[in-house]
């Protein structure tokens, strides 16, 4: 069989740098099957995604994607690590992936390795520095950053990986690929467009933020430069109608509800909620109103602004760390999202390569005929997220949309 390439991505919404990787990293890996993981109604930065998971899907599919996957929420809405590491089981327990491509904005693939290397092994000496960063009250990806700075003695380079937020993920899908004993080969491709939280754009390449921010200002006569066509399309189709979810304040107020119901034990089961976060939770949601003034309580050199906007979802999604738990522990179903006339031969050398697969394409047979409780746990949170999120849109809020809307079919 020819190479099938492989994608993590959250395409929130695919544009212009998401089709120069894409087409890259099948011209070098020379790939003639790609297969994209996606996350869905939710992203790992505890935000919402601009638009729902099927015109993502479209849009990755007109753009040259063959198979779309659906990263479950239990993961898309994880820790770096957490959301990689589900990524990963997905895409090895294929068994016809021959190449995992990421971008990063270190294109060495040498150096992220090492330091790849050294989270997941963790030695003896750097585990010890972690820890004394750690009681220091920082948060763990300083900690983390700190003791690796004095593990390697190099500043200036730590510093610089570090602070980049593709070079993390990439890292991370590194770890995983080695926690899981994958055989699928790594290759990165390096950023040229801007940061990932960039606001600002240069000719035709912007930053899914930048994207986000003008759709929220109502910029659109700037989209067309920034996006495919085929993207640009859905994506006005999606505004016209109402269906985008700009961002996580869009629910602020389903939130702090939320977090005034719960109680500090149920606040304290989310998450991410450690060392007595729960009652600075609980006091911001009794004192506020908005998402920003929430953040801006509760926010610290130890809790990062992600960090609390994760909890936020976790609160509004009903996630729990027993939850979170069982992630780990499980290899995920195959939620196919859609595919094109490759995508379908794909996902038959899928069944021929790994018979055992659990892989839905109708969520209502999936359910009535699995016996997992921990597939029907991680199923039931994609379903809620789903619900939620169309609570947001301004006309057309369906709920369970997961039994009903049709696969992508190209």
């Amino acid at each position: 069989m020819a190479n099938v390439l492989g994608i993590i991505a959250e395409y929130n919404p695919f544009h212009n740098g998401h089709l120069y990787h894409l087409e890259k990293s099948k011209k070098d890996t020379n790939s003639s099957y790609t297969i994209a993981v996606i996350s869905g109604n939710f992203t790992q930065r505890g935000s919402t995604s601009l638009v729902d998971k099927w015109s993502k899907a479209q849009m990755a599919i007109n753009n040259g994607v063959d198979l779309v996957i659906e990263l479950p929420v239990l993961y898309s809405i994880s820790s770096a690590e957490n959301f990689a590491d589900g990524a990963i089981k997905i895409l090895d327990s294929l068994k016809i992936v021959d190449f995992i491509s990421f971008g990063s904005e270190t294109p060495n693939l040498q150096i992220l390795d090492h330091i790849a290397e050294i989270f997941y092994t963790e030695p003896k000496e750097y585990k010890a520095l972690l820890s004394i960063e750690l009681d220091k009250g920082l948060s763990f990806p300083k900690a983390r950053e700190n003791a690796l700075i004095m593990y390697l003695n190099d500043q200036k380079n730590v510093k610089s990986i570090l602070s980049s937020p593709n070079n993390i993920l990439a890292i991370e899908y590194l770890k995983a690929i080695k926690r899981n004993n994958s055989k699928i080969k790594p290759y990165t491709i390096g950023r040229f467009e801007s940061d990932y939280n960039s606001k600002n754009f240069n000719g035709n390449i912007a930053s899914s933020t930048a994207i986000r921010n003008i759709v929220k200002n109502g910029g659109f006569n700037i989209l067309p430069r920034l996006l495919p066509q085929s993207s640009f399309s859905m994506l006005v189709k999606n505004i016209k109608t109402g269906h985008i979810v700009p961002d996580i304040s869009t629910f602020e107020k389903e939130i702090i509800f939320i977090l005034r119901k719960m109680t500090i034990n149920e606040i304290k089961a989310l998450p991410d909620v450690s060392e007595g976060l729960e009652y600075a939770i609980k006091d911001a949601a009794n004192s506020c109103n908005s998402a920003i003034e929430f953040l801006n309580i509760i926010k610290s050199k130890r809790y990062t602004t992600t960090r609390i906007q994760r909890i936020m979802l976790y609160a509004l999604l009903g996630i729990t760390k027993k939850d979170m738990e069982v992630s780990k522990k499980i290899n995920p179903y195959i939620r196919v999202l859609g595919f094109n006339e490759k995508g379908k031969y794909l996902l038959s050398e899928i069944v021929k390569a790994n018979p055992k697969l659990n892989i839905i394409t109708s969520v209502k047979k999936f359910i009535d005929s699995n016996k997992n409780r921990n597939l029907d746990l991680m199923l039931s949170k994609d379903i809620w997220a789903t619900n939620t999120y169309t609570i947001a849109y301004d006309n057309d809020s369906w709920g369970n949309l997961d039994f009903t809307h049709k696969l992508i079919i190209e």
